[in-house]
């Protein structure tokens, strides 16, 4: 049997219908309402933010950290991918954090989340990205429906980049929009899609989660335009079971070394080819701080996609990945044989 990764991913289906009719009617709280802080009483989440120069944004990521509204258990953990500014003095000084770590050189967000995955000691990881501010519910959200086989996502509104007082930037007042999010919302100016290799014949608006029942008609290998499962795993803010994260070897961290983006994507695709399901959450949804220089951050960052994009493509004629979980830590023994490592 052929058992590439894409072969796999188009084996496994996405219904998660009886899982979210299963958590409303045991708690009498909707999948996509925001979560009483109780309900996550007695379940833990590790929150692992890589980050790279983003002291512009850490204190407000850090701050809304610590004003969740949650009786969980929380432990954040801050991989500072060789900053040049402060990010890790921030880090070290935010009460909010637990452990930081200071990586020798910039090795890419993939191999800080890994590092980062590897030092969490909570069977369910929430990765956050250090410019996304959650509102005061998103860890109980988490926390109450995490599984062993499941994806949760969440949603990010972009906001341009607005200095107060002090210089960092403004975060909106009132809760982000689920719209804004490229996942809810997406534009296309027609032509053939990048990542799909589809044909439009001119400018198209779709939504993905939406048109496929939050993301359950993307089962077995399907797409919506440009979109497919694997592609709605994203990292600015997603919730995995640590286990499956580590039995496949985590994140390729080459993606990272040949240019911007894809690894998110690959780990969704890997982890949805070991059965799990993934299922959004529309109630988290956080505020995406754009950096000062956004317009030619971006820039850069598309000028490396067709890079990762090619070699994702390599990755899904290759076998699924399974049982890598001893490779897994002996890669961030060695990244972290050399970090500046604390933890309170």
């Amino acid at each position: 049997m052929n058992d590439t990764l894409a072969h796999a991913l188009g084996r496994q289906p996405n219904d998660h219908s009886r899982l979210r009719a299963d958590f409303e009617g045991a708690t009498g709280t909707g999948w996509h309402a925001p979560t009483p802080p109780g309900l996550a009483a007695g379940r833990a989440v590790s929150v692992v933010i890589p980050a790279r120069n983003t002291a512009y944004a850490l204190p407000a990521v850090l701050d809304a950290l610590a004003a969740q509204d949650t009786q969980g258990s929380v432990e954040v953990i801050v991989v500072d991918d060789g900053s040049t500014d402060d990010t890790h003095l921030i880090a070290a000084r935010h009460p909010a954090v637990d452990t930081w770590v200071r990586l020798a050189q910039p090795e890419g967000a993939a191999a800080a989340r890994n590092v980062g995955t590897y030092l969490a000691s909570a069977d369910t990881v929430l990765y956050l990205d250090s410019d996304m501010v959650l509102p005061r519910h998103a860890l109980a959200d988490f926390a109450a429906r995490a599984l062993p086989d499941i994806i949760l996502t969440g949603f990010r509104h972009n906001v341009p980049f607005r200095p107060g007082p002090d210089g960092l930037p403004l975060v909106p007042d009132g809760p982000a929009d689920l719209a804004a999010d490229h996942r809810v919302t997406w534009r296309s100016a027609g032509g053939t899609l990048l990542y799909s290799g589809h044909v439009l014949p001119g400018p198209t608006t779709g939504s993905p989660l939406n048109d496929t029942d939050d993301f359950q008609k993307l089962g077995h290998g399907a797409f919506y335009l440009d979109w497919d499962l694997a592609r709605t795993v994203v990292t600015a803010m997603v919730a995995v079971p640590r286990a499956a994260v580590v039995d496949v070897g985590g994140f390729d961290e080459t993606f990272g070394r040949i240019g911007w983006g894809m690894e998110d994507t690959h780990l969704g695709a890997a982890l949805i080819a070991a059965g799990c399901l993934v299922v959004p959450l529309r109630q988290a949804v956080g505020y995406h701080l754009d950096p000062p220089d956004a317009d030619a951050q971006w820039q850069t960052k598309l000028e490396g996609w067709p890079a990762t994009l090619a070699h994702y493509r390599g990755r899904l004629a290759a076998p699924a990945p399974t049982g890598r979980g001893r490779a897994f830590a002996a890669a961030a023994h060695r990244l972290l044989a050399r970090a500046e490592v604390n933890g309170r």
